[in-house]
């Protein structure tokens, strides 16, 4: 088992475009070849007023917002101060700009956003609704991140981490338990990112995600072989189970009365250790961990 720590990413002005145009309804007016500039922080500005004064500084790497506010002002200018504040706001490491409301942009805006490759969009959407929804995206997308082999489960409705060396048995554990009810997030590689302070959330590469190996049947297509409902996207992680070839000369735990934690970017999650031998009924044992789990989490509170 190898776990990899990944940066927190940056995401393009395309990507996010791709990500949320249709659903905002925006419109790319000018600035096209700046498309593959870099979203770095995950909080959008809106500059109201202070746009008076073109020496201020806007924040490197943030999507910057104008609304009623800020136009309404800007078209009172004179033409020089209008291409005063174009060139400044545009001549900013900043990765581009949106006008919301269906405003439409001031032409010395859209001259000098086409001059200095800063992309500019336009939508009809309100700015709390597009500040919300980029937010959200930029959120999971810029979170801290690792990548860990194992299998991500939805089981009676936990999100379950299913870990162990490879040929240990946890793709046809999963299979087993998905032919029960469980759903699949993601097989082999679980892409794991921290949300917030003590909220984990895991997913599966997109390119192999429904996705699962067999060995003796190659790779199976979950979704399309037993249906929608037997996978997820995401989801957040509630539990580690790791399964481990059994070894006589280790003392596992008899009693059940220790609770083991598991630490993945620095958060500690509730974790079991399964001894795997020949003739032991994996899936409802891994089944029965999750229900004792929920059980004990229910009588606590």
């Amino acid at each position: 088992m190898t776990n990899k720590q990944a940066a927190p990413k940056s995401v393009t002005v395309i990507e996010l475009y791709n990500l949320l145009g249709k659903e905002m309804r925006i419109e790319h007016v000018a600035g096209n070849s700046g498309a593959g500039k870099a979203i770095s922080e995950n909080r959008v500005q809106k500059i109201g007023l202070r746009m008076i004064d073109p020496e201020h500084k806007l924040d490197k790497g943030k999507v910057l917002i104008l609304g009623i506010t800020e136009i309404d002002y800007f078209n009172t200018l004179s033409n020089n101060k209008k291409k005063h504040i174009s060139q400044a706001l545009t001549s900013m490491d900043i990765p581009c700009i949106i006008i919301t409301k269906g405003i439409d942009p001031p032409s010395v805006l859209v001259e000098y956003c086409d001059m200095y490759n800063t992309p500019l969009f336009r939508t009809d959407t309100t700015a709390g609704k597009l500040i919300s929804s980029i937010n959200s995206i930029l959120d999971e997308r810029l979170a801290p991140f690792i990548s860990v082999h194992g299998v991500l489960l939805d089981i009676h409705g936990l999100g379950v981490l299913i870990l162990g060396k490879s040929g240990v048995g946890k793709s046809e554990c999963a299979l087993d338990l998905i032919l029960k009810g469980s759903k699949l997030i993601a097989d082999d590689l679980v892409e794991i990112r921290k949300i917030g302070s003590s909220t984990l959330i895991g997913s599966g590469p997109r390119n192999i995600r429904h996705f699962i190996e067999i060995r003796g049947i190659g790779i199976i297509n979950i979704k399309d072989l037993i249906g929608s409902t037997s996978v997820m996207e995401k989801r957040e992680i509630n539990m580690v189970i790791e399964l481990e070839q059994w070894n006589p000369d280790t003392e596992y735990d008899r009693v059940g009365d220790m609770m083991h934690k598991y630490d993945i970017l620095e958060i500690d999650l509730p974790y079991v250790k399964i001894p795997v031998s020949p003739g032991r009924n994996l899936d409802t044992i891994v089944e029965i961990a999750v229900r004792n789990h929920i059980f004990r989490t229910t009588n606590l509170n």
